[in-house]
């Protein structure tokens, strides 16, 4: 299989523009393997048959071009096409998207980069929440360019690894890239689980009328019986 990746990947001088085809179309229609493909990508970068160079922002600019493809898809039609397009556990991700935008901002186009299933659901949400093109833009740049480099430089280093051998650079890269994956996915269930022990917590005091907080009222600790 991954062989054929390769081989499919660097017998075409079309290889470049294969790879923003790509990684456009999986921004909105996520069953396409762009990272995989990038990551091969690198691995035979690393052997001289692709430049670095050129694969890096073939990358970016597919990556950046599908994300404006899915936001423009989330502002125009928005309600209209959610019910289609999301569905099931895909719902959640637009619904959760939905709400950390509102609450964090720009930042998590970033970071849903590296979530699987993570960035359609969030780019075609800054589009259903209308987010202004010029700010999503600017964070889509940075997180398409942070992509291309992780994506293709994982590969590339694997590649110089086992230069000879490349199905072995490219099933190192990905396993990395399944680590990244991972441990944000832990990461961001384990601050979920944080905030629901810290709500749970909160919650006897709010229900038994205890107050908390600075408007808590303070005890005369000056004054002493019979006084």
């Amino acid at each position: 299989m991954f062989e054929s990746l390769t081989d499919l990947v660097s017998s075409s001088p079309w290889t470049y523009a294969a790879i923003l085809c790509v990684a456009a179309i999986d921004a909105f229609f996520p069953i396409v393997p762009a990272e995989t493909m990038v990551i091969a990508g690198g691995v035979l970068a690393a052997n001289g048959n692709l430049k670095l160079s050129l694969l890096i922002p073939a990358a970016a600019i597919g990556a950046i071009l599908g994300d404006h493809i899915s936001y423009t898809l989330g502002r125009v039609f928005g309600d209209r096409i959610t019910g289609r397009l999301f569905r099931g556990k895909s719902r959640k991700h637009l619904e959760r998207a939905e709400r950390l935008l509102e609450l964090r901002g720009g930042y998590l186009i970033v970071i849903s980069r590296f979530i699987p299933g993570g960035r359609t659901a969030t780019t075609f949400a800054s589009g259903v929440l209308k987010m202004r093109l010029l700010r999503f833009t600017s964070w889509d740049i940075l997180a398409g360019v942070i992509w291309a480099l992780y994506a293709s430089l994982i590969g590339f280093f694997g590649g110089k690894a086992f230069e000879d051998n490349p199905t072995r650079g490219i099933l190192a890269a990905l396993g990395i890239a399944f680590g990244v994956a991972g441990a944000i996915e832990v990461t961001r269930w384990w601050r979920k689980r944080s905030a629901t022990r810290r709500a749970m917590a909160k919650r006897p005091h709010e229900d038994a009328g205890v107050p908390t907080g600075p408007d808590t009222p303070e005890v005369d600790t000056t004054s002493t019986p019979g006084a």
